[in-house]
């Protein structure tokens, strides 16, 4: 392997890790990616009166950047939204587009890939290998895709308070309980590798 396991991502312990194979491993990577992303926003549960749905994207979205790596995880996400730019159904429901992406969600969306590149800086660290560290990371996750959410959303709602009201109080139950889910995942993931290598 090009790096050693103290500072590599999920992504890097597995398959070829130099050349055009690793090239190919890194496409297969991200289509999966993209895939795992579009699935996971099509489960969504709307809110009365609420534009933005609940889904499992910002889940996909955190474990894919903390587990492929930030550049990796960036190139996905971004993957992700250019296929919805271009009309492909990869969002919640059945809308794409520019126009879908420029409504309620659009700040949400640019907070994915700001969350991702995050994500996988902080697993290069190490955090990926600590449950406590791991909830640290996701925290920090969901508020950079939280933070432009809500300013854009603001531009859809008549006050603040009806900003907050659509776009996070609705969210926090799910939110933490995906938290809770992605921060035992890697860490438990890190232990199989450790145990299958050791």
């Amino acid at each position: 392997m090009a790096m050693t396991m103290n500072n590599s991502v999920l992504a890097e312990v597995f398959g070829p890790a130099a050349g055009s194979a690793l090239r190919v491993k890194q496409a297969i990577l991200v289509v999966v990616g993209i895939a795992a992303l579009a699935a996971m926003a099509k489960i969504q549960i709307f809110l009365p009166g609420n534009p933005v749905p609940i889904t499992l994207t910002t889940l996909g979205v955190l474990t894919i950047g903390a587990g492929y790596g930030a550049r990796l995880g960036l190139i996905t996400i971004l993957g992700y939204l250019a296929l919805g730019a271009v009309g492909a159904s990869v969002f919640a429901g059945e809308k794409a587009g520019l126009t879908y992406m420029m409504g309620g969600t659009g700040g949400y969306l640019v907070g994915y890939a700001m969350a991702a590149a995050a994500l996988g800086y902080f697993a290069r660290l190490g955090w990926d290998r600590s449950v406590a560290l791991m909830a640290v990371a996701m925290l920090v996750g969901n508020a950079l895709i939280y933070l432009p959410g809500l300013l854009w959303l603001n531009g859809f709602a008549e006050s603040w308070a009806q900003t907050l009201e659509w776009g996070i109080t609705p969210f926090l139950i799910g939110d933490a309980l995906k938290l809770g889910v992605a921060a035992l995942l890697l860490p438990a993931v890190w232990k199989l590798v450790g145990k299958a290598r050791g």
